[in-house]
């Protein structure tokens, strides 16, 4: 394989990763947020999606980040009467953020992100032993 493809094709893969660090870490920054008025809705959990693409220039299919999908899944209802986004019946929704899968995901990307960056250390040392190959 083609040394450049392959610290492109790991490359996309990096700023994908990083991309979903970013959305996961924003779940985690709202997990606790409530709505600025009663009755209005929290925030709303993001879920990151990818999307492979073919990079002509390249000729290797890449990832990308895709679309960010709202997580259509219920808000938590606590029954807290005095709290200002409290609604007529006394309910404060929070957000539907479960830190525990948050933090599983958080972990799977930073793997992925680790593995890309295996793959383009690897694919450095063998161009330099291939260069050094050469000029022996």
């Amino acid at each position: 394989m083609d040394f450049i493809k392959s610290i492109a094709i790991a490359a996309s893969g990096l700023r994908a990763q990083a991309g979903r660090m970013r959305i996961i870490s924003e779940n985690i920054a709202n997990a606790d947020s409530t709505a600025q008025r009663p009755g209005a809705e929290p925030y709303r959990r993001k879920i990151p999606t990818f999307h492979s693409e073919m990079e002509r220039t390249l000729d290797a299919r890449v990832v990308t980040l895709g679309k960010v999908q709202p997580d259509a899944s219920e808000f938590r209802l606590k029954y807290e009467p005095g709290h200002p986004s409290a609604d007529a019946q006394g309910n404060v929704k929070y957000p539907n953020v479960n830190a525990l899968v948050e933090m599983t995901d958080m972990r799977e990307a930073q793997r992925s992100y680790e593995a890309n960056i295996n793959v383009i250390s690897a694919t450095r040392r063998m161009l330099q032993r291939t260069i050094d190959i050469l000029k022996a």
